[in-house]
């Protein structure tokens, strides 16, 4: 199979004359990796927590897509009610997204924040954060988060189903135009402005997790209190905390791994 028949393809062109980026993808062969790998691991999200997720993540993806090659972006988006955290993120260098919801064991932090994290090269990770208001969509928590990060006005439009743009400020951008725009608008940029196109960056459903990786995280727990970890049991049940992938581990092979294993293993991605 040929990786890139089923790949998400985000072309990013420059508005002449109103100074203005756009990015745009259509999300549909991403969205079903992300339901079959939801199928594989008995996940089900409500349709509200779905229709989020969904467009986190849209707007992580179109807003990494204008960001420097070497950029990895995860953002973290809080809801209070119901109380659930979704996790996007997507990377550039190796072209790959992921995320999941976290609904157990949420701490409520008595207001809605988006977490934006940013890697790049080897430079310390850096953390933004934003608050948002409970009604708000991902897009327009994404949007605030743009301002804030950027200093600059970024809109978020649905182009058709699944299909999304994100048109952001440029330097001496004509804001009133941006502030004008609605969907129809957006449906007719390329009929009413001059785009050039600048680049397409294509981007896959992949986490790149594995027991291995999931027994890394858990050896320090381990090492520290087995009987917290697994009390009477053989196993235990975890969840990647990107892909919400669930790995069984046997009590037995996790003592192996830690008389075996370094001191630390990579994250996991």
């Amino acid at each position: 199979m040929n990786e890139d028949e089923h790949c998400l393809e985000i072309r990013t062109y420059f508005v002449r004359g109103k100074n203005a980026l756009v990015a745009r993808g259509c999300f549909t062969e991403l969205y079903v990796e992300h339901y079959l790998t939801l199928s594989d691991h008995g996940l089900r999200f409500g349709e509200g927590l779905d229709a989020k997720f969904k467009e986190a993540v849209a707007a992580v993806c179109l807003y990494a897509a204008c960001r420097p090659h070497d950029e990895v972006v995860a953002w973290t988006l809080h809801y209070e009610d119901p109380a659930c955290n979704i996790f996007v993120t997507a990377d550039n260098p190796a072209g790959k997204v992921v995320g999941t919801i976290h609904t157990e064991n949420v701490r409520t932090a008595g207001k809605c924040l988006l977490y934006g994290d940013v890697l790049s090269g080897n430079n310390p990770l850096r953390r933004s954060t934003i608050e948002f208001c409970e009604g708000d969509s991902p897009f327009v928590a994404a949007g605030r988060f743009y301002l804030q990060s950027e200093q600059r006005e970024a809109r978020y439009f649905t182009h058709s189903e699944e299909d999304f743009v994100l048109v952001g400020a440029q330097p001496d951008c004509d804001l009133e135009w941006l502030k004008s725009l609605d969907e129809k608008a957006v449906r007719e940029l390329d009929q009413k402005e001059e785009l050039r196109l600048l680049e397409i960056r294509k981007f896959h459903w992949k986490c790149g997790c594995s027991l291995e990786k999931m027994m890394g995280i858990l050896a320090p727990v381990m090492q520290r209190d087995p009987v917290a970890l697994f009390g009477e049991d053989a196993s235990v049940t975890m969840r990647c905390p990107r892909c919400g992938a669930a790995y069984q581990i046997a009590r037995e092979e996790l003592e192996k791994f830690c008389e075996g294993s370094a001191p630390s293993l990579p994250p996991v991605g």
